[in-house]
């Protein structure tokens, strides 16, 4: 069959490092047939610690359980790539795809280019990780930096499907290229990765894929703690890659440097040899290796383990336990104990107490099972984000986890629904818009409603990037029939409405109706446990945050949910200092606008209305209330602020992406201002 000639696109990624590493170890190729320098995983987890370290101080939060667990694999397949298309004289991307899935491990990879100096990476643009400045983002991002990253990353078991895409584009096209692909045992309990495996081993079979290697970095280990125990056993996929097809290289010491290598050159040989059979390199390793804490950890410090830069001379320590650590590294450190003794000298002002949203959704979730309600937990590894941790600590018999696969949830839910119970699922908004958007319509289809619980929405995951980031949350649950929608403001709000919601599905279930779905999108960051004088929380029912008495020629009405309601509310302030009547509403439910209490408000406010919201402008709520206020026949002058078309990125904090993209409390007043 003729090759197909593809559209040539010039290849943005950087070629083979030049300057050489700064920090290595040797190993010797299979065969006793010479020697590889390989960046040192030593340095490799010393430099996510530090980089760690920097965002933690900045109030961002990190990945190092990963990252510590892929060293030595990564460590090993890029001194193979680059070592080869340098012997070949050829740019390593000539002769290799590259595909991380595991984008919670993206930091490890940043430090390994670093030490390469790879993409003009350094030490001093490591320790901006996350922050908004920087593109090293929490995961990967194409688009930001595609210098070294070929496909963006982040959503577990996304990248791999992708990198099956590669393969096939070269064997389309003739091109004898690898593709190598490194994926987290929790990212193969996805559906979409399970997908992948089945479809690369059979197109390969069938001479449709070019020569493939998948790395797994299985350690038995999630973010919400020990697969076997929390979920069920792996072992069944792994050893089934076989029997889809797969040559499997069993590597039991995936975090000794020398196996990796050997393992790895032999896997490239083979895959090489045969491209219709794919490889997969089954490796044991040991999630947060390097230090016993976070080995021993539930979650093998998925998370970085430290709070203050004093914490880091011992961490380091026990990195480099059978060596000196590293001068460049100490120095590092010393500066961020510098810092932060700067950062408490110069203290800061103790503001009035703030606590999660999700506290207020746990109390109401306990509060209604002891009140007798049948309510089971189905969750998919991030409750201990969501705030339904505390529920299955209270009632286990009645939570499960079914591990890193969200369309599985959902669909759990709906099966448990069709029995009577009160399902509660809960994710990530962004993993459950995206994965979970069929079965939430499926589920409204087969008359199966849940209680959705799904937090991070909107810029609040600031710091995780664009991968992490929902902006489409409304637009991809508003307009499923038979659902209802909310955007939760704080931990009151949240225990007042997930109370009511759960009092109502159950009332409905014993009156033989089938209940609406109730999804509660809420925050990440820390938020007001209560607004002063808002009205009480009401299913259906816009809260009056903030009324006016009409009247005047300067007034406006600011609809805003969730934590934008914080920068609408400043937004009131600063008008009022210039005499402008502020009305701030938050609008309950979004799919099913509460006209009855906002319309009155709007005629007090000359019908002036701004809507902020942390959502594409395009299907938001500013354009679902905007519809519905057109049918009225009322006129009305409005301005919606919202994302307008971008992908977001990276940040410390989320107030630093609501100002970047005109959503803060400035940006509402100049809006207000506009129409006045």
């Amino acid at each position: 069959m003729a090759n197909l000639t593809p559209i040539a696109i010039e290849p943005k990624l950087a070629g083979n490092p030049k300057g050489g590493l700064k920090f290595s170890k040797t190993v010797t190729l299979g065969g006793g047939t010479g020697e590889l320098e390989c960046a040192d995983p030593q340095a490799t987890r010393a430099m996510v610690a530090l980089m760690d370290m920097n965002a933690v101080m900045g109030g961002a939060a990190s990945h190092w359980g990963g990252p510590a667990a892929f060293a030595e694999l990564m460590s090993a397949t890029h001194a193979l790539m680059f070592s080869s298309a340098e012997k070949a004289g050829q740019q390593w991307y000539e002769q290799f795809h590259f595909v991380n899935d595991a984008g919670h491990c993206e930091n490890g990879l940043y430090a390994l280019k670093a030490n390469y100096g790879f993409a003009d990476l350094t030490l001093e643009k490591l320790k901006a990780f996350r922050s908004i400045e920087s593109v090293l983002t929490g995961h990967g991002e194409s688009h930001l930096f595609p210098e070294a990253v070929y496909l963006s990353n982040g959503p577990l078991g996304s990248s791999l499907p992708q990198a099956q895409g590669l393969a096939m584009a070269d064997s389309l096209s003739g091109y004898d290229r690898m593709t190598v692909a490194a994926i987290s045992d929790g990212a193969c309990m996805e559906g979409e990765a399970k997908e992948a495996m089945a479809a690369i081993a059979g197109l390969a079979s069938k001479g449709k894929l070019a020569p493939f290697v998948m790395i797994i970095s299985d350690n038995r280990t999630k973010l919400s703690g020990r697969i076997d125990e929390d979920a069920f056993s792996m072992e069944g996929t792994f050893t089934g890659l076989k029997d889809l097809g797969w040559e499997v290289m069993s590597l039991e010491a995936g975090n000794d440097l020398q196996a990796c290598a050997d393992t790895l050159g032999k896997a490239f040989e083979a895959a090489k040899a045969n491209p219709k059979t794919p490889v997969a390199i089954h490796a044991r390793t040991v999630k947060g290796f390097g230090v016993k804490k976070t080995e021993d950890s539930a979650s093998g410090g998925h998370g970085f383990p430290l709070k203050t830069p004093a914490d880091l001379e011992a961490f380091l320590g026990e990195i480099y336990k059978d060596s000196e650590v590293p001068a460049e590294f100490t120095a590092w450190q010393n500066e961020l104990v510098a810092a932060h003794e700067e950062k408490q000298k110069a203290g800061s002002a103790s503001g009035p107490a703030k606590e999660k949203v999700q506290v207020g959704v746990a109390k109401a979730l306990i509060a209604k099972k002891a009140a007798g309600l049948p309510i089971v937990s189905v969750s998919a590894d991030l409750q201990g984000s969501t705030g339904v941790a505390a529920f299955h600590k209270e009632y286990p018999e009645s939570s499960i986890d079914v591990g890193v696969a969200e369309s599985n949830m959902i669909s759990a839910g709906a099966g448990l629904s069709k029995q009577g119970y009160i399902p509660i699922v809960d994710t990530f908004s962004q993993f459950a818009v995206t994965k979970g958007a069929l079965p939430l319509t499926m589920a409204s289809l087969s008359q199966a409603p849940m209680i959705g619980i799904f937090s991070h929405a909107g810029f609040q995951d600031a710091a995780d990037g664009a991968s992490h980031q929902a902006l489409t949350y409304f637009s991809k649950t508003c307009s499923i029939p038979e659902v209802d929608v909310y955007c939760l403001t704080t931990s009151a709000e949240a225990e007042a409405l997930v109370g009511q919601a759960l009092d109502e599905f159950a009332e409905a279930r014993k009156s033989g109706k089938v209940p609406h779905s109730s999804i509660f999108f809420l925050g990440r960051e820390t938020f007001l446990p209560s607004v002063e004088g808002a009205s009480s929380s009401q299913l259906g029912k816009a809260q009056v945050v903030r009324d006016v008495e009409g009247g005047s020629d300067k007034a406006v009405t600011l609809v805003a949910a969730g934590p934008l309601m914080f920068q609408a509310l400043q937004a009131a302030e600063l008008m009022a200092a210039e005499g402008v009547q502020v009305a701030v509403v938050n609008p309950s439910v979004i799919n099913r606008p509460d006209l009855e209490t906002l319309l009155p408000i709007l005629k007090k406010t000359n019908h002036t209305l701004v809507t902020v919201e942390d959502h594409q402008v395009m299907g938001g709520m500013g354009s679902l209330l905007s519809q519905a206020l057109i049918q009225t026949g009322e006129a009305f002058k409005i301005r919606c602020l919202g994302v307008k078309g971008e992908f977001g990125r990276s940040a410390y904090k989320a107030d630093e992406l609501y100002s970047a993209h005109g959503l803060d409390a400035n940006a509402i007043v100049g809006a207000a201002k506009e129409l006045m």
